[in-house]
């Protein structure tokens, strides 16, 4: 796998039923998949882990026939059981080292980052890519940390190649002031899943991050 092409894509979707109004992970992967959707991270902290599999061996079918990389936040073992393309960790989850030895050379493994210290860190541990976030106040995540703002994302995008998404809080009135700051690919989850057409609003983000 060219892991620089990890994240070439612009918009890197997540799930999280709790704000999709109503409609299952299933029917919204379905309509993010129908708009274009070329990274989809399965994301639920309440589930349990027998409905996770189960929703995860789904999408990983429907991701597959679309061609979209498809990443299981936190779960390595379901990430595996599922044969998923990737797994995503955050700085108190199993450190990127561990994850290695569990998912093999070919997985890819993304961390969460909310410094420059943790940045270097992750190139050195071996991430294949970062989440640069949050970049805005989030309610999407209990456990978050205070928003980074755009001094961490540029001094990403300036100083280092590894390959980064921008998270937190960014929606379609804020996008393009976060392209213009340097995010090739940019995170969302309610502006998505809780959209009433997942289509138009895919390709309104599209739009305005093509703008900047």
């Amino acid at each position: 796998m060219n892991f620089q092409k990890v994240l070439d894509t612009d918009i890197y979707a997540l799930t999280d039923e709790g704000l999709s109004n109503g409609r299952s992970n299933i029917e919204v992967v379905d309509a993010m998949l129908k708009a274009g959707i070329k990274v989809l991270q399965y994301r639920e902290k309440d589930k349990k882990s027998g409905a996770m599999l189960e929703e995860c061996l789904q999408i990983r079918a429907m991701t597959k026939q679309a061609g979209c990389k498809f990443i299981v936040n936190d779960h390595v073992d379901i990430a595996m059981l599922c044969d998923a393309d990737g797994v995503h960790v955050g700085q108190e989850d199993i450190p990127v080292q561990q994850v290695r030895q569990l998912v093999g050379m070919d997985k890819i493994i993304g961390l969460s980052t909310h410094s420059p210290e943790e940045c270097k860190q992750a190139i050195a541990a071996g991430a294949d890519y970062i989440g640069v976030g949050p970049i805005f106040a989030t309610k999407t995540k209990k456990d978050v940390c205070a928003p980074v703002g755009y001094e961490y994302l540029e001094y990403v995008t300036g100083q280092h190649s590894i390959p980064h998404v921008a998270i937190g809080g960014i929606k379609l009135h804020n996008i393009q002031d976060v392209a213009k700051h340097g995010a090739r690919c940019c995170a969302i989850v309610s502006e998505i899943v809780g959209a009433d057409d997942i289509t138009a609003t895919v390709l309104a983000l599209r739009k305005a991050m093509a703008e900047k």
